[in-house]
C-alpha cells in the first residue's frame, strides 16, 4: 500500500495536468526510498521502478500498460490486470499468504540498487539506448 504522502503527491501533480508518468514517478521515487531505507531490497534498478509502477497503477494513476514489442507478453498481461484494477476503484484484500511470501523474498534482495550511482548508470544505459535506431 502506498504511503499517503505519496498519494497526496501524485493527485497534486494530476491536478495541475502533469502526465500519467510524472504521477507514477512518485511511486518510483517511494519505492527507492523504501530499498534505500532497507525497508526491502530488489534485484536491479528495474524491478524497483517495475514495483512502482505496478503500486501507481493499482492505485489508479492512468498509466497504460507498456506496448508490444518493449516488454514480455507475460509483464503487459500483469500491467493490464494492475491497470484494470486501479481503473475499478473496488479492491480485493490481498492474500496474506502471497504478501508475506513476496515481502521476505524482496528482504533478501540487495540494496545497492537504489543507490545514485546504480541509478546513474540505468539513466546513461537508457540515453545511449535512446540514440541507437533500429
Amino acid at each position: 500500500m502506498p504511503e499517503q504522502e505519496t498519494l497526496e503527491r501524485a493527485r497534486e501533480d494530476e491536478r495541475k495536468g502533469k502526465s500519467a508518468s510524472t504521477q507514477a514517478g512518485e511511486f518510483v521515487r517511494e519505492e527507492m526510498e523504501h530499498v534505500r531505507e532497507g525497508k526491502h531490497g530488489a534485484r536491479s534498478p528495474q524491478q524497483a521502478i517495475a514495483i512502482g509502477l505496478s503500486k501507481a497503477r493499482r492505485a489508479g494513476i492512468k498509466l497504460p500498460p507498456p506496448s508490444r514489442g518493449k516488454t514480455s507478453a507475460k509483464t503487459r498481461k500483469q500491467a493490464e490486470r494492475e491497470y484494470e484494477k486501479g481503473q475499478t476503484g473496488r479492491s480485493q484484500k490481498a492474500s496474506p499468504r502471497r504478501s508475506r511470501g513476496v515481502r521476505r523474498a524482496l528482504k533478501r534482495e540487495g540494496r545497492e540498487v537504489a543507490s545514485p550511482a546504480a541509478l546513474g548508470r540505468r539513466a546513461r544505459a537508457l540515453s545511449h539506448n535512446a540514440g541507437q535506431t533500429k
